[in-house]
């Protein structure tokens, strides 16, 4: 018995060891016996055939290079929608750029979320009264004391815009009667940890606002959106 054997290890093991780290020292090997290369007969990965060494290694470089292919085409994909999203913020800073005053910026605000992102369930709250915006079905004014801003406070405290699913008293005091109809939301703090507001943006479809998604784009949204309210 052999001291591997002895340790519980079993000769074959310790064989195919050898064996393939000699060939990993000497890749010349098969160069220099190629009547044993021909000879060897590998399983197919796809059924109970066997193969030649030099048949399975094409199959693995077409496997390789069909993987390759498809995280190219997944680079591209991600490529093409970021140039949409930077397409979209560049069409929706002009809007605001171009509008005289702050009730106008934000009936831009609001016809560019409509139009250029499909979101047809947009509410903009805003804490205290800011000079020259009305009310209206977009946009709410509420007090800096309103008992409705205590849901908000965990979010206000990250500073942070975040997706997923909204809580009850969340949702009914956004959206009122389209409450039923909302399956995620995206809450964007409007100002320093919430100080000027909220943006909420809904959708019927559970998957449009998840977790998981990244919340850069919303980060830059609301830069642009808190610069505009607090323009004089």
């Amino acid at each position: 018995m052999s001291t591997r054997e002895a340790r519980g290890i079993p000769a074959q093991q310790d064989d195919e060891e050898t064996v393939a780290r000699y060939l990993a020292q000497h890749p010349e090997f098969f160069e220099n016996h190629l009547q044993l290369l021909a000879r060897l007969r590998l399983p197919h990965a796809r059924g109970s055939s066997t193969v030649s060494l030099v048949e399975r290694q094409v199959e693995v470089l077409r496997e390789r290079h069909a993987a390759l292919e498809q995280k190219l085409a997944d680079f591209v994909t991600v490529a093409r929608a970021n140039d949409a999203v930077a397409e979209k913020l560049h069409r929706f800073t002009r809007r605001l750029l171009r509008a005289q005053s702050r009730q106008s910026a934000i009936e831009q605000l609001e016809a560019s979320l409509r139009e250029d992102f499909d979101a047809f369930h947009s509410v903009l709250v805003l804490i205290g009264e800011p000079q020259g915006v009305v009310p209206q079905r977009f946009v709410r004014l509420i007090g800096a004391d309103d008992a409705n801003l205590k849901s908000f406070e965990s979010l206000f405290a990250s500073g942070k815009p975040r997706c997923g699913q909204a809580r009850d008293s969340q949702r009914d005091f956004l959206f009122g009667a389209d409450s039923p109809d909302i399956g995620s939301v995206a809450l964007v703090p409007l100002g320093d940890h919430g100080s000027l507001g909220v943006l909420a943006l809904g959708s019927t479809d559970r998957d449009r606002f998840h977790p998981g998604m990244s919340t850069d784009f919303l980060g830059r949204l609301a830069d642009l959106i808190s610069d505009v309210l607090a323009r004089p």
